[in-house]
Protein backbone atom coordinates (compact mmCIF):
# COMPACT_ATOMS: atom_id res chain seq x y z
CA UNK A 1 0.00 0.00 0.00
CA UNK A 2 1.26 3.47 -0.80
CA UNK A 3 2.42 5.54 2.19
CA UNK A 4 -0.34 8.19 1.89
CA UNK A 5 -3.26 5.90 0.97
CA UNK A 6 -4.40 5.39 4.54
CA UNK A 7 -4.12 9.11 5.38
CA UNK A 8 -5.98 10.08 2.21
CA UNK A 9 -8.82 7.61 2.87
CA UNK A 10 -9.12 8.64 6.53
CA UNK A 11 -9.27 12.35 5.64
CA UNK A 12 -11.89 11.78 2.92
CA UNK A 13 -14.02 9.80 5.40
CA UNK A 14 -13.77 12.61 7.97
CA UNK A 15 -14.78 15.18 5.35
CA UNK A 16 -17.79 13.01 4.47
CA UNK A 17 -18.81 12.65 8.11
CA UNK A 18 -18.45 16.39 8.57
CA UNK A 19 -20.70 17.00 5.55
CA UNK A 20 -23.33 14.70 7.05
CA UNK A 21 -23.07 16.52 10.38
CA UNK A 22 -23.48 19.88 8.63
CA UNK A 23 -26.87 18.72 7.32
CA UNK A 24 -28.22 17.83 10.77
CA UNK A 25 -30.58 20.11 12.64
CA UNK A 26 -28.71 22.31 15.09
CA UNK A 27 -25.27 21.68 13.60
CA UNK A 28 -22.61 24.20 14.61
CA UNK A 29 -21.84 25.65 11.18
CA UNK A 30 -18.93 27.74 12.49
CA UNK A 31 -17.33 24.48 13.62
CA UNK A 32 -18.05 22.87 10.25
CA UNK A 33 -16.51 25.79 8.37
CA UNK A 34 -13.30 25.87 10.41
CA UNK A 35 -12.79 22.09 10.56
CA UNK A 36 -13.63 21.48 6.89
CA UNK A 37 -11.06 24.04 5.78
CA UNK A 38 -8.42 22.44 8.01
CA UNK A 39 -9.21 18.96 6.74
CA UNK A 40 -9.19 20.03 3.11
CA UNK A 41 -5.79 21.70 3.49
CA UNK A 42 -4.37 18.63 5.21
CA UNK A 43 -5.55 16.31 2.45
CA UNK A 44 -2.45 14.57 1.07
CA UNK A 45 -1.87 13.88 -2.60
CA UNK A 46 -4.36 11.29 -3.87
CA UNK A 47 -3.04 7.75 -4.14
CA UNK A 48 -1.82 6.61 -7.56
CA UNK A 49 -4.65 5.42 -9.79
CA UNK A 50 -7.30 7.65 -8.19
CA UNK A 51 -7.54 9.76 -11.34
CA UNK A 52 -6.98 8.65 -14.95
CA UNK A 53 -3.62 9.39 -16.59
CA UNK A 54 -3.41 12.96 -17.87
CA UNK A 55 -6.29 14.16 -15.65
CA UNK A 56 -6.24 17.94 -15.25
CA UNK A 57 -8.55 19.25 -12.51
CA UNK A 58 -8.43 22.71 -14.09
CA UNK A 59 -9.63 21.54 -17.51
CA UNK A 60 -13.32 21.34 -16.64
CA UNK A 61 -16.10 23.72 -17.61
CA UNK A 62 -16.23 27.27 -16.28
CA UNK A 63 -18.21 27.87 -13.13
CA UNK A 64 -21.18 30.22 -13.37
CA UNK A 65 -19.91 33.77 -13.49
CA UNK A 66 -16.44 32.77 -14.75
CA UNK A 67 -14.99 32.82 -18.23
CA UNK A 68 -16.88 35.85 -19.45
Amino acid sequence: MCPNCEDFARTVVMLGQLALYADTTGADLDFVESVSASLAVSLPEPPPGTFPPGYDPNAGPDYPGEGW
